[in-house]
């Protein structure tokens, strides 16, 4: 590659002001969270998009081909106070858009928007919006939520599951069957001191231990201990030859006796 042989002005941007185009024969109101389609277009946001800012201005592109107008959107990181029902140990959780307009704590399915900078009251929050970026678990949307007792499958590897409901038990498929390189993550879906989580091994196999927490003997469950559970506690699980190594860990964790 040539080095420069002449001057190459650099063109720098000032502000949290930017400008997406539009998707075709859409409105994107005023103070609407802007998704990207995955044709790299700007709509009102659908759960799942990659965030890309709030809306700071009406763009009506009524009958108009993808990308005849910019929507113009702020972003960087940014705060902004809005309606979502929360706690106070909320302060530092990630938090999710399932719209153009609506906020939540729900990671399965939903899109990452940023996290919980200060906490207002029981039903207001304020955010630091992070337009572009993704959660500690990365680009992975491979997510769900379980509400019920649930025995993991072979498909399942690679899964972030999350369990918003108090002593349900994730029972980890065999690691016959999930086979070594077998990986999961198991997190708390609720909030703090609501719901503790099980993980069950299969039989005799054993959860070796690592990230500071001692192995279990063979069967023996974990928990994330209810009294002290924060959303988003988790634990990450791969498979070796006889049972689970924790590669991943954050919460107070009991092992079975």
């Amino acid at each position: 590659m040539a080095t420069l042989s002449l001057d190459s002005p650099l063109i720098q941007k000032v502000g949290n002001r930017d400008h997406v185009l539009i998707i075709a024969d859409d409105i994107v109101f005023e103070g609407a969270m802007v998704g990207d389609n995955a044709a790299g277009y700007g709509q009102p946001l659908v759960a799942g998009n990659r965030f890309r800012g709030h809306a700071i201005a009406k763009c009506d592109n009524t009958g108009g081909a993808a990308g005849a107008k910019y929507i113009q959107v702020l972003t960087g990181r940014y705060r902004l106070e809005v309606s979502l029902v929360g706690l106070i140990t909320d302060v530092g959780q990630p938090v999710y858009a399932s719209d153009d307009a609506v906020y939540t704590f729900a990671g399965a399915g939903n899109s990452y928007i940023g996290v919980i900078t200060r906490y207002v009251s029981a039903t207001r929050m304020e955010i630091e919006c992070r337009p572009g970026e993704y959660d500690e678990f990365g680009n992975n949307s491979n997510r769900v939520l379980k509400s019920a007792d649930y025995t993991t499958l072979l498909a399942d590897s690679g899964k972030i599951i999350y369990v918003d409901t108090d002593a349900k038990i994730i029972s980890l498929v065999a690691i016959a069957t999930g086979l070594s390189g077998y990986e999961i993550t198991i997190a708390n879906g609720a909030g703090f001191g609501v719901a503790g989580i099980v993980v069950d091994p299969n039989s005799s196999e054993v959860i070796s231990g690592g990230c500071a927490l001692g192995p279990g003997a063979g069967g023996k469950k974990f928990t994330n201990t209810k009294e002290t559970a924060q959303r988003n506690d988790y634990i990450k699980l791969a498979g070796n030859a006889t049972g689970w190594n924790i590669t991943g860990l954050r919460g107070t964790w009991a092992i079975e006796g």
